[in-house]
Order: structure tokens, then C-alpha cells, then sequence
């Protein structure tokens, strides 16, 4: 179900409602049924693998937890392992393989890649993190499997995330209470935020991006300036996801993590990962960047570690050599500024943010090409078409109302609060006024455009 279906206008105050009126010992059936439904409303099918891997993964951590031997644990962490990623290797990268070694003759791989279960990547990286901090010790097992579903199935960030931690989330849910006013204030307050970033900008920007990479051989005033665009659009997109889920987690009195944190205010590469999709970040950090050897090694091992984060990190976004590549550049990039951070080279800070917007443009290029063979084409194309009568072809393309567009969608992002402060009663008339006048725009905009819009982060 999509945040901004109209079903999803139904189904959520009726979770809330019910919520409210059930007796706290079946909350979390309430939460579990809901969130089934939620997930398997239009693709029931994808049930059956989400119910599987959240039970042979319960089993499989309550076998580690209760394993004398460290064989025996690393053999049941193996096992789950195995039935996880090899689930999402089947189903998101089966067509991506076969392809690669050209086995793609019946036609067979290409079934499974069209009926990639939406959140799949989000999801099995969730059973992941639980299963390997009960082996590590981090988190004790979870007696109980209905508590544990809900933690893998929690249908407000079950999609595109945040990808929580068992540590945070679960004993939330052990605990469910009714929300505080101060989790309905902030609560409302997100939700419209993300419905505001999602229809008033992100959608509106889609138009003139999809044009731009739609053109045979665009020029660079055009690529520059839809990329621009691109990078705002796939920003208030993803984030616009985020701000829903933990707003709706937030009207059921459950705090989901933060996932965004302006990121294109960062001075460097490193700070930027740090902003741009947290929960991702901080997985690859402790479960592969760390046991990797971190940076606590020597320089080329510290180098290979990063580009093998940022290699899966690309890989993990989709099943294409271009998201490979986009990884790529990005883990090289980190490479150099490690390199010349390490050797004692510092820039001022607004000229290293200017650095740091043009790598990252450079990487939404080819992250948002269709093939190797197009971002190749748009790189390229960079270079061409400078020109007085170039860039005001592109002006003209995007049109008054595209540019209009375009600096709304910078002010909103330089002025937009992220959150407003806990606990503050002197600004819930504010809060009141911008949750209603948001919600309005947003949902105004979405009755106009007639349709649905799903997020770009679905197809990861």
C-alpha cells in the first residue's frame, strides 16, 4: 500500500482508532494484522516470503541463543544468512546474474525480477541486523514470535525504512502504550511534512528530470540543470518516505530513528553518508565496514574496506552495473578524501561543500541513468552544448513554472524545520497551523494530479 493511496486514508485512522480502543495486551496483534495487511493488500504472495524469513529467522536466533558451541552458533547464523540473502539475491538480482554470465535463455530470471517484493531490500537487512546482535551478544533472543514479526513487519517503515535496530524498536513494542500529546503533536507534524515534500516537490520536479534523461543526446546546461533537480527530487522524495513513516510510528507512540539530516549541507563525503540515509549508513558501518577491519588497520586495507562498503552500497540499490559503478565512484571518492584528509589538506568550508555538491551530482548522474551505456552518454554530454543559445534552450525547457518550481523547492529546503523541539508548549500553536496548512497543500495537490505516486525507493 502506498502512503499516498487513497486506501492508505482509510486504512490508517482505522489502525489508530482501534488502537486506541483495544486492550494493551493486543496491541501488537492489532499492529501484526495491520501491517500484514498493509503489505499484502495488492501482492499477497510477498506474505508468504516475508512470513517465511521472519520465521526461520526467529528459529534460527533462538537456536544461537541457546547453542554451547561456537560452531554450532556460526553454523545457524550461516543458515539464516543464507535463507535471507539468498531470498534477495533470487528475487532482486536472479535476472542481474543470469544476465551477467548469459544464462538468460528461457526467460525464468526475468519472472523474478519483475516481481521483486517492494521492500525486500529494506526488510532483509532488518532480520539481519537481529539475528547477528543475538550472536553477538548485542541483543537477547525474542521469546516471542508475534512481538518479533512486528519488528521485522511494522508496516510504517517496512517499505523504505528507517532500517531499525532490534535494540531500539523491539522493546518499544513490548511496551505499547497509548501516545503522549507531545507524540500526536509531532506525529502530525511529520506526516504532513512528507506529504508536503513528497506531492508539492518532489513529484513536481519528476516531469522535467524524466524528460531531460529521456532525450537521445541532451546537453549539458540540460543535464546540469535536471540533475540539480534530481538531486532535490530524489532528497524530498526519500525523506518525504521517511517523515511519513516516523510520523505515523509516532501517532501509535512508537519513536522510529532518523534517517536524513540535510545532507547537502555536508563539507565532505564523509559527513554526507553520515546525513543521507542514516539507518543504511550505520548498517554497513557496523555490520561490514567494522568487521571488515574499519579504519583500524593499515591504509590500503582501510581503502579496500570502503570500497567494498560502497561497492555492496551500490549493489544494494539496485540490480544494474550503473548502481555497481555509481558505488564505485563513491567509494573511490572516499578513498581520495581520506587520502588528502590524512595528509593534513583542508579547504574552507564553503568551497568544500561546493566540492562536495558537485561529487554527489556527479554520482545522481549515474545513479540515475538507465544503463551503463546512457551514463556513459550523460557524462559525456556534460561537455557539450555550452553555449549562450545551450543554456537557454534549458531554461526554456524547464519553463517559468518549472523554475518557479525549482526555487521553491531550494527555499523550502533551506527554511523547512526538521523537527520542532520536544516539548515546547509555547510553539504548539505553530505546530497546529503548519500541520494543517501542509496536510492541505499536499493533499490538494494529489486530488488535483488525480493519481498515486509511488516513492522512488519502492524499487530498491
Amino acid at each position: 500500500m502506498n502512503f499516498t493511496a487513497m486506501e492508505f486514508v482509510l486504512f490508517f485512522p482505522l489502525v489508530l482508532v482501534l488502537y486506541r480502543l483495544l486492550p494493551p495486551r493486543w496491541r501488537w496483534a492489532e499492529l501484526l494484522a495491520a501491517s500484514y495487511f498493509f503489505y499484502g493488500i495488492f501482492a499477497p504472495w510477498t506474505l508468504v516470503l516475508l512470513a517465511g524469513t521472519t520465521l526461520i529467522t526467529w528459529l534460527c536466533a533462538k537456536k544461537i541463543a541457546g547453542a554451547q558451541r561456537p560452531a554450532a552458533k556460526k553454523a545457524w547464523l550461516v543458515l539464516a544468512g543464507a535463507v535471507c540473502l539468498g531470498c534477495l539475491g533470487l528475487f532482486k538480482y536472479g535476472s542481474f546474474a543470469a544476465g551477467s554470465v548469459s544464462w538468460l535463455v528461457t526467460g525464468r530470471w526475468i519472472i523474478f525480477s519483475l516481481l521483486l517484493p517492494v521492500g525486500i531490500s529494506f526488510y532483509t537487512f532488518q532480520t539481519l541486523s537481529y539475528v547477528i546482535d543475538v550472536y553477538r551478544g548485542d541483543f537477547p533472543c525474542e521469546e516471542h514470535l508475534g512481538y518479533y514479526a512486528l519488528f521485522i513487519s511494522f508496516f510504517p517503515q517496512l517499505v523504505a525504512g528507517p532500517i531499525e535496530r532490534p535494540g531500539n524498536l523491539l522493546p518499544q513494542l513490548h511496551r505499547l502504550g497509548l501516545p503522549s500529546a507531545e507524540d500526536l503533536r509531532q506525529g502530525g507534524w511529520r506526516l504532513a511534512r512528507g506529504y508536503f515534500k513528497k506531492v508539492v516537490l518532489a513529484d513536481q520536479l519528476a516531469p522535467f528530470v524524466d524528460g531531460v534523461y529521456a532525450l537521445a543526446q541532451p546537453g549539458g546546461p540540460a543535464i546540469l540543470l535536471a540533475t540539480a533537480c534530481f538531486a532535490l527530487q530524489i532528497y524530498f522524495d526519500f525523506s518525504a518516505y521517511s517523515d511519513i513513516a516516523i510520523g505515523a510510528a509516532r501517532l501509535l507512540g512508537v519513536r522510529l530513528m532518523e534517517n536524513f539530516d540535510h545532507p547537502y549541507r555536508a563539507a565532505s563525503l564523509r559527513e554526507f553518508w553520515r546525513r543521507w540515509h542514516i539507518s543504511l549508513t550505520g548498517w554497513f558501518t557496523d555490520y561490514l565496514y567494522i568487521p571488515l577491519g574499519g579504519s583500524r588497520c593499515s591504509a590500503l586495507c582501510r581503502w579496500r574496506n570502503l570500497m567494498l562498503v560502497f561497492l555492496a552500497s551500490g549493489l544494494w540499490h539496485g540490480a544494474a552495473w550503473h548502481f555497481v559503478l555509481w558505488g564505485a565512484f563513491h567509494g573511490a571518492c572516499m578513498v581520495a578524501e581520506d587520502i588528502a584528509r590524512r595528509r593534513g589538506v583542508r579547504l574552507p568550508r564553503p568551497l568544500a561543500r561546493g566540492m562536495t555538491l558537485a561529487v554527489v551530482g556527479l554520482g545522481w548522474v549515474l545513479f540515475r541513468a538507465q544503463d551503463l551505456t546512457q551514463a556513459a552518454a550523460l557524462v559525456t554530454g556534460l561537455f557539450s552544448g555550452w553555449s549562450l543559445a545551450g543554456v537557454s534552450t534549458a531554461v526554456q525547457a524547464m519553463g517559468p513554472a518549472g523554475l518557479a518550481q525549482l526555487a521553491l523547492t531550494l527555499l523550502v529546503y533551506r527554511f523547512l524545520p526538521e523537527h520542532w523541539p520536544e516539548n515546547a508548549p509555547a510553539r504548539t500553536a505553530p505546530v497546529l497551523f503548519y500541520t494543517l496548512l501542509l496536510t492541505g497543500i499536499a493533499w490538494l495537490g494529489l486530488a488535483a494530479s488525480g493519481q498515486q505516486s509511488a516513492f522512488l525507493y519502492f524499487q530498491f
